[in-house]
């Protein structure tokens, strides 16, 4: 028995990072074990639609052929939430409704409710698949005759030094360093959140990204320094999966409870917690245009004005279509002052 306690003992000790003398190695290891029951998706549990309490049978036939047709959880429930606000709409089962009726909802979305266009689409495209190919109707006209346009914007990028003021505005380090890394990396919330110490390849100075917009993985450069600040937090904590464990609720002035509870934690931070704390950080610095997505346009913007190339953006961003990475280049200046220069040198020393 006092063998078996010891074995016990030293497996611990290798999991938690320190040897049996004690000694703690501030290190994010690739090979600690993977314990059960820990979740590690950011962002709530959601029950998949067919699981659901339906109004009506037609809803219900609808989720299951979103189950069969769609892989993303977000989307099944985004089109089942489109069905279930049409029924609501006209209090009645949505396949009793004919196109004249859909119609009078369409335009109700747009004028009366000011729906963006993408929201008007996702309506078009939910009712095309439950009219069409759930109910097998004959398409009807309506569908190539709403037409929307998204409005020419730019999104939300700050300066270099508004980023610093940001994360100095954040007081607590347990929620600095992963918006610190949402910068560095480029990262979109939920995929920082999600990261365990198994996505840390230290050796090799990079970041695996998986399962991010669209279910697909990708590989960013993780930087020496912000390398070291994760092994400093994790230090802190811990945890034998998890890389942004949640510590719970609740004000925590001990370090060593907090570390205990962040050590025993079964699921990541909350995705709220980060969010309501940059609300409070751009009051504090003045900077309305600050939130947790513009810390990965802001990654995008700089980049780009440092002169990395344009398809390695892409690929480091996640994008799959190279026009939602042109869009950085109307974000900068950098590349006209580039054509500005060029062109005098083409024309210097040129016979007049």
């Amino acid at each position: 028995m006092k063998a078996k306690s010891k074995h016990t003992a030293t497996k611990t000790d290798k999991q938690t990072g320190q040897n049996a003398a004690g000694s703690s190695t501030p290190k994010i290891v690739a090979d600690a074990v993977r314990p059960r029951g820990i979740r590690t998706r950011a962002g709530r549990v959601h029950k998949d639609p067919p699981h659901f309490e339906h109004s009506y049978p037609s809803m219900a036939a609808f989720a299951r052929l979103l189950s069969m047709r769609h892989d993303c959880l977000r989307t099944r429930h985004a089109y089942c939430r489109q069905l279930r606000l049409l029924a609501e709409h006209f209090q009645c089962d949505p396949a009793s409704l004919c196109e004249e009726q859909v119609g009078d909802y369409v335009l109700h979305l747009k004028h009366s409710k000011g729906w963006k266009p993408q929201s008007v689409r996702q309506f078009m495209a939910c009712a095309r698949a439950f009219f069409i190919d759930q109910l097998g109707m004959v398409p009807w006209r309506l569908f190539s005759q709403v037409r929307t346009r998204d409005a020419d914007s730019l999104p939300k990028a700050l300066s270099r030094q508004q980023v610093r003021d940001l994360l100095k505005a954040v007081r607590l380090r347990r929620y600095r360093i992963p918006l610190k890394l949402i910068y560095v990396c480029g990262l979109r919330l939920s995929e920082c959140l999600s990261l365990t110490v198994h996505d840390i390849h230290g050796s090799e100075g990079k970041l695996v990204i998986r399962q991010g917009k669209g279910n697909s993985d990708r590989i960013a450069p993780l930087p020496g320094e912000m390398l070291e600040d994760l092994r400093r937090y994790w230090k802190l904590h811990r945890h034998p999966l998890l890389l942004f464990p949640n510590a719970g609720r609740g004000q925590m002035s001990d370090p060593a409870r907090l570390a205990a509870r962040m050590h025993a934690a079964t699921s990541p931070m909350p995705i709220g917690s980060l969010q309501r704390l940059v609300v409070v950080a751009r009051k504090a610095i003045n900077v309305p245009d600050a939130t947790v997505h513009a810390l990965r346009h802001s990654y995008a913007t700089h980049l780009l004005e440092a002169g990395v190339h344009l398809h390695a953006i892409q690929k480091l961003m996640g994008h799959r279509q190279i026009n939602s990475t042109m869009v950085y280049l109307r974000m900068t200046y950098t590349s006209e002052r580039n054509v500005q220069d060029v062109l005098k040198e083409l024309g210097r020393d040129l016979p007049r």
